[in-house]
């Protein structure tokens, strides 16, 4: 995820044409019943694990988000996964499921596609010749270091980062103006290390021109567009050109293997909006890969990558592997009933078992980067851990960026630079690093292979609106919110005491 803090931004379905970098918000979220596919459940096992990483079943599920006025349903035709105990034995790694309170299982990954029925408009029919599109959707990131403020203001006006009660919505932009600014300059310094911009524009449009090429060597014709979600081009930017361009059936493809309702969520969230305002898009055929954690040639790209890089150390046999992934805030997973803990955690099990299968026995352990603010995040955090194993007497890590399949600042500084000078401050002797998936064939075979299995399922995604977010679009309401919000905020937001805490857990 681009920055070095997890942060988001408030969405418009339009981009105005003095500011693009800002938006109006839009307090939207999904309703519509989602049908999921999986694979057959795995049965993994594994042993020396130094912090253990559960794959289970998650009982008790929450909304997805709280504040919403309908949380998302998953409903799945697969209830076999169980829990059974990690110490020394094996235990299942099937997808990760969760269960209302009326004991009905929920899932949390696989393809989701909207509505009930197929659309039946002429300019969709099947006489007329399809047009198959796909969209990556990733995160962006400033390509220069004036483009850093802008960006960050992207990033923390997101309601789906920073989640404020109904109430206090009010103040999302102006304490994301203040935000960024003061986060600023200590960002610059991090791009400016990584050659003084993101790299992540670039390598997703190679992505997307590889999965295009992957596609089309299976015989189906596609056009592949680009869509970030808080820096150019915009998804809005992107949902445009694939109307312009006629599309008659979409395959949304979220470049996060595993979901978080902050990364995949959100940027669905947007979809919705957009498609929901539009005649034409609201009747397209789409389907969504909400996550693909679990699919085979993800977890064996990722287990090749693993391989090949311990292989460049004089003992293979005694590197700790260590996952570091990115946190989300506790609330999230514990009041929102976020499933990232969970699918993060079936991951690693499903990557371990490969690396297994193959005789490497590895200890490993996983931990969570990127933390910002005064909120508790999931722990283990990565730069404690680091500390903690060079006192327990590990010599040899491999660093393995589990949650991103792009270098960018989180990889390429903050993994590279920060937490590789911890660990050889700590005692730690050798360090590697595995390298995102990028471009690599196997990875970009295997996304092919997770459109061509979603496109049959594409139906429209259109949902109604409820009253409570008909009111956010009410303009008088929205202009008399925003001018006493604006006013209260700046007060309580610049006074020194709230300055200076800011500076204490945000810079």
């Amino acid at each position: 995820m681009e920055a070095a803090s997890y942060s988001g931004v408030l969405s418009r379905a339009k981009l105005p044409a003095s500011n693009h970098h800002k938006f109006n918000p839009t307090h939207l979220y999904m309703k519509s019943m989602i049908s999921l596919s999986y694979s057959n459940s795995r049965v993994c096992t594994h042993t020396r694990s130094i912090t253990s990483v559960p794959c289970r079943a998650s009982e008790g599920l929450h909304d997805l988000h709280k504040t919403s006025a309908q949380a998302l349903t998953f409903v799945s035709s697969d209830s076999s996964s169980k829990r059974t105990s990690i110490v020394g034995g094996s235990y299942l790694c099937g997808p990760v499921m969760r269960r209302n309170p009326a004991g009905k299982a929920l899932c949390t990954g696989g393809v989701a596609t909207y509505g009930e029925n197929v659309v039946e408009d002429q300019s969709h029919s099947h006489a007329t010749e399809d047009k198959v599109g796909v969209l990556l959707l990733n995160l962006g990131g400033p390509e220069t270091l004036h483009d850093v403020q802008p960006f960050l203001f992207n990033l923390f006006a997101d309601p789906d980062i920073i989640r404020l009660p109904r109430l206090f919505r009010f103040l999302q932009w102006p304490l994301a103006k203040l935000i960024s600014i003061l986060r600023a300059p200590k960002s610059k310094e991090g791009y400016a290390a990584i050659g003084g911009g993101s790299p992540l524009r670039k390598i997703t449009d190679e992505q997307a021109n590889a999965v295009k090429m992957a596609l089309e060597a299976k015989n189906l014709s596609v056009s592949v567009y680009v869509g970030m979600r808080y820096w150019y081009p915009f998804t809005e930017e992107a949902v445009q050109q694939i109307k312009r361009d006629r599309i008659t059936r979409l395959v949304v493809l979220p470049l996060y293997p595993q979901f978080s309702i902050s990364t995949t969520g959100s940027s669905i969230r947007v979809l919705q909006s957009i498609f929901r305002g539009d005649a034409y898009l609201s009747r397209l055929p789409v389907s969504i890969i909400r996550s693909w954690y679990q699919r085979e040639g993800y977890i064996n790209s990722m287990a090749d990558l693993i391989q090949k890089e311990l292989e460049e150390f004089q003992k293979p046999e005694e590197v700790m592997i260590f996952f570091s992934a990115h946190g989300v805030p506790v609330s999230y997973v514990e009041d929102a009933g976020d499933p990232y803990k969970d699918q993060m955690e079936e991951c690693i099990c499903l990557i371990m078992k490969k690396l297994k299968d193959r005789g490497i026995n590895n200890d490993h352990t996983l931990a969570y980067q990127s933390r910002v603010g005064p909120v508790q995040w999931l722990k283990p955090y990565t730069d404690e851990v680091l500390v903690e194993l060079g006192q327990k007497g590990v010599k040899s890590l491999l660093a393995i960026p589990v949650s991103f399949v792009s270098e960018h600042i989180e990889t390429l500084e903050e993994i590279d630079m920060e937490y590789k000078h911890l660990a050889l401050e700590s005692g730690i002797e050798n360090w590697g690093r595995v390298p995102a998936l990028n471009c690599t064939p196997s990875f970009i075979a295997d996304l092919a292979d997770a459109v061509l299995e979603a496109l049959p399922s594409a139906s429209a995604m259109s949902t109604p609106m409820s009253i409570s977010e008909e009111d956010d679009y009410d303009p008088v309401k929205y202009a008399i919110k925003m001018f006493f919000g604006s006013i209260l905020a700046f007060v309580l937001l610049l006074s020194p005491r709230m300055i200076h805490a800011f500076r204490n857990h945000l810079l």
